[in-house]
């Protein structure tokens, strides 16, 4: 059995050297905030048939349940709060540590914890915004479920455009601006970790692959197999949230020792 403290040294001693430092982050990291996951049994997936993004457009009966079930998870997704995992990984960008967060999930808890919108890339949106599928007109998500609650099952922009979740539905575009920059800055990173993720949905999975094709050190925290297990630098089979605590503890003694000591 591997000794899990002397993974999260490699890891710690990676991130403290810093340069290009990437974390990517999927659904196994908010679900330690309450946050339903999608494919484990009784996740989201297993509860849901999903709505294909071509039917939201075409039928009003598809949009209204569409949003029935936004509403039955909102407040699920608008009241959770980042966990220790959210925090370990704003700190680190606080220390100036992290580049870029890449991010799979939808609920906001990275910019919750702390971390600038400029260094989070959405891969699959955010479901706190709203956007008219017309005029890309944003709401916030809280003005859009006031009017759900007042009897509008299937809100419209006020140009007569269709009001959805920003986030990306099945048969929906990916926003390739966004992969675009996620796949330049894997593919030039020093440390890419991932958190949380099964690696399972493309193109985003592609990330850790194009790192570890990049020579950086590749390391994978996550609570079930993944396919890119093999090939990276350390597996850490467990919860995120106190990995990524000690983690950043261990960052913290690492560069403690490299400081010079100041001599009053």
């Amino acid at each position: 059995m591997r000794n899990q403290n002397h993974d999260i040294h490699r890891i710690a001693e990676n991130i403290a050297k810093g340069g290009k430092n990437i974390v990517f982050t999927g659904a196994g990291i908010s679900t330690e905030s309450g946050i339903s996951d999608y494919r484990s049994k009784g996740g989201i997936w297993d509860k849901f048939t999903p709505v294909y993004f071509d039917e939201f457009m075409s039928s009003k009966d598809a949009r209204i349940e569409y949003w029935r079930r936004k509403t039955e998870l909102y407040n699920q997704l608008v009241y959770a709060e980042p966990n220790k995992a959210h925090n370990a990984i704003s700190e680190l960008h606080g220390m100036g540590l992290i580049e870029m967060v890449i991010t799979q999930n939808i609920d906001g808890l990275h910019q919750k914890s702390g971390v600038p919108d400029d260094k989070i890339i959405e891969l699959h949106g955010n479901t706190l915004r709203v956007r008219c599928m017309s005029c890309s007109k944003i709401a916030s998500v809280h003005e859009t479920q006031k009017r759900i609650e007042k009897g509008d099952p299937a809100p419209e922009c006020e140009c007569g455009g269709y009001l959805k979740p920003d986030t990306i539905s099945f048969g929906q575009s990916m926003p390739m601006d966004d992969v675009e920059r996620a796949m330049s800055l894997s593919k030039d990173c020093n440390f890419f970790m991932v958190v949380g993720s099964t690696l399972l949905v493309q193109p985003a999975a592609h990330m850790p692959l194009y790192a570890k094709e990049g020579g950086a050190f590749l390391a994978i925290v996550n609570l079930s197999e993944t396919p890119c297990d093999r090939i990276c630098d350390v597996l850490i089979q467990d919860k995120a949230g106190e990995v990524l605590r000690e983690i950043t503890n261990h960052v913290k003694k690492w560069r403690h020792k490299k400081s010079p000591s100041t001599v009053l």
